[in-house]
């Protein structure tokens, strides 16, 4: 585990000597896309505080970052849990560098049979998680002058294509617009506090056998990636603090042909 206090400062060894290790929150680190992250940032020297609900699955993520994790419980569905995961990181560690907001669940519904409650959980695990943490770290990046945020969207946050997603797409259509209006308002006063946004498309974890009224397996469908390939982009985001970005080429172009294809007009 990572000592209290202090987070390291000494360069990377992995070729990139101009960088400075950074203190990275991770929200869902306990598996999938979170964890493979945790391991990536770790290996390159970072400081990793990972969260989630699973104190067990957070000792074994934490165990591969080779004393450079420290585990916190908590549920990011709870704004005061995600307030406490905020204070211990800062206080366990001096500061925080990066907030990931990776927590999210999928729901498998065709949209004319969902229910007000299919629409609140989406919103709260989808949503209100990110929203807890933009707004509890965000008084620690004022007081630095400097801060990122990378919050973890979908291409289903683009184009909603699959309609028995339609809950969790349109839950992740409001996180990129929450995201947009959020470093709009910010940057006017404290333009050093980047708000960034990572959309991947099928990933090979346990998200499709773990959504809410079950569903296909993600690693049977077609055009997938790992979540370590994705882990890679959004290690690629906290370097460049590029405010929007796909995790695979041509998904741009995918979006554009899509809204093409129904006759939107440009």
């Amino acid at each position: 585990m990572i000592k209290p206090r202090g987070a390291p400062s000494a360069k990377l060894n992995d070729n990139r000597s101009d960088e400075v290790a950074q203190v990275v929150v991770i929200t869902g680190a306990s598996g999938g896309i979170g964890a493979a992250l945790a391991e990536r940032l770790a290996s390159e020297g970072h400081s990793v505080v990972l969260v989630a609900r699973r104190a067990d699955a957070l000792a074994s993520v934490a165990a591969r970052c080779g004393g450079r994790a420290y585990p916190l419980v908590a549920d990011c569905t709870r704004r005061h849990e995600v307030r406490r995961a905020a204070a211990e990181a800062v206080a366990t560690l001096g500061h925080v560098d990066v907030w990931v907001n990776n927590v999210g669940r999928g729901m498998t519904r065709q949209p004319s049979e969902l229910t007000g409650t299919d629409i609140d959980d989406m919103m709260l695990v989808n949503v209100k998680s990110a929203l807890y943490g933009m707004q509890e770290i965000l008084p620690h990046f004022k007081a630095r002058g400097r801060g990122h945020v990378v919050n973890i969207s979908s291409m289903l946050g683009r184009i909603p294509f699959a309609a028995m997603r339609a809950a969790y797409s349109g839950a992740k259509h409001f996180l990129n617009s929450i995201t947009s209006n959020m470093r709009t308002e910010i940057q006017q006063t404290h333009p050093d506090i980047e708000f960034s946004l990572v959309s991947p498309g099928v990933v090979r974890t346990d998200f499709g056998k773990n959504a809410v009224h079950g569903g296909p397996d993600s690693r049977e469908l077609p055009d997938s990636q790992s979540a370590e390939d994705v882990a890679a982009v959004i290690a690629g985001v906290i370097r460049s603090r590029k405010p929007d970005v796909y995790t695979r080429e041509g998904s741009q172009a995918r979006v554009g042909a899509h809204y093409a294809a129904i006759g939107v007009d440009p």
